[in-house]
């Protein structure tokens, strides 16, 4: 019998509800060090201090779920409560750049949803709006924006700052530029931490209306870094219609939710393809499982972005669909995009942009 996989054991806690907060135990963020071993499982159910005793059968119902699994041998469930860490000192450390008005992360649970499409197409449409527009590459270990943007050049440099490399209208950074394609990031936690703080501080973005995060995928030690160390004005969960996708992003926005970041909302990638030779609309991947999980999670759905060639061809290529032809209906689905997110990150000082696309 093959053993459960950790997405099984996943989907299973996932069915679980949590009465004190009204969600399961994944969107509750109550499940930590989950380990899988020869069809073997354990995990810890974490509560506050104050619902130790009272939280035993949310523990046993968690178990009794795993236990059901086909190839689960056995499971250990253990119970942690823990004292509400103070939280006065987190926005002391969450220092702003200087000249950017808005910092906003473009942000998915897990690898090969687009979310490096979806943030490039994003900055060229806050700029088409007349935001003046920057698109970070947090991504450490797989930057995207260099090929996305067909840069090649190195960022020059003074001695104490980097000049972001311009393109499409937008400036940009990313560690992409600084090292060869082929080149490994082999580095731990702190050296990427380092990095980032770089590239957010020592570059020479002002003046910005909008600084867009093209962040990596997961919820690691750099996603956290910029979550609870950069002022983000908000975050934007990129998620394809499977099941298995929006499992991972409901765990990137219970991150966001945890570490006080306002979610903007969830926007659906590879929502519909459609056939280039006679453009009839099939949902390979289904279809609404965002605008759905949108709704459980109480977060705004954003909209969809269809699965079409173009798309992918035009990024290849170095000349995303928003710079290449933003009269295309492609093209308007992010400049969608842009136009809520505009209106979501407005102030009285920044109101949001009237401009209507041609």
């Amino acid at each position: 019998m093959a053993e459960a996989t950790r997405d099984e054991v996943v989907a299973a806690l996932a069915r679980v509800a949590d009465p004190e907060s009204g969600r399961n135990l994944i969107e509750a963020g109550l499940v930590q060090g989950l380990v899988l071993k020869g069809g073997h499982v354990g995990f810890a159910i974490e509560v506050p201090a104050a619902r130790g005793k009272s939280a035993e059968p949310l523990r046993k119902a968690a178990e009794d779920a795993v236990a059901k699994l086909a190839g689960v041998l056995s499971v250990t469930a253990v119970l942690t409560a823990h004292n509400e860490a103070p939280r006065p000192q987190a926005p002391q450390q969450r220092a702003g750049i200087p000249g950017v008005g808005a910092i906003i992360a473009v942000a998915s649970g897990k690898g090969g949803v687009g979310k490096s499409t979806v943030a490039v197409n994003l900055a060229l449409g806050l700029s088409k709006l007349g935001l003046k527009t920057g698109l970070l590459d947090a991504d450490i270990y797989g930057p995207s924006v260099p090929r996305l943007l067909n840069i090649t050049e190195k960022p020059e440099s003074d001695g104490r700052v980097l000049q972001p490399i311009e393109k499409f209208g937008i400036k940009a950074m990313s560690i992409g530029f600084m090292v060869d394609t082929d080149t490994p990031m082999i580095w731990r936690g702190p050296m990427v931490q380092s990095a980032l703080t770089q590239m957010m501080g020592d570059v020479a973005w002002a003046p910005l209306d909008v600084l867009v995060l093209d962040m990596p995928p997961g919820t690691g030690d750099a996603q956290l870094t910029i979550a609870q160390r950069v002022p983000l004005k908000g975050a934007l969960i990129v998620s394809t219609p499977q099941d298995i996708a929006l499992i991972d992003a409901r765990k990137g926005l219970a991150m966001f939710r945890k570490t006080q970041v306002p979610v903007l909302g969830i926007v659906e990638n590879m929502s519909t393809f459609v056939c280039p030779a006679c453009g009839h609309e099939t949902h390979i991947f289904g279809h609404g499982g965002a605008r759905e999980t949108a709704k459980q999670l109480g977060a705004p759905f954003l909209g969809e972005i269809p699965l079409v060639a173009e798309i992918r061809e035009t990024s290849d290529a170095g000349t995303p669909i928003v710079a290449l032809k933003p009269e295309s209906p492609e093209a308007q689905a992010f400049l969608a995009l842009a136009r809520a997110i505009a209106e979501k990150i407005a102030t009285p000082e920044r109101p949001a942009p009237r401009i209507i696309m041609e």
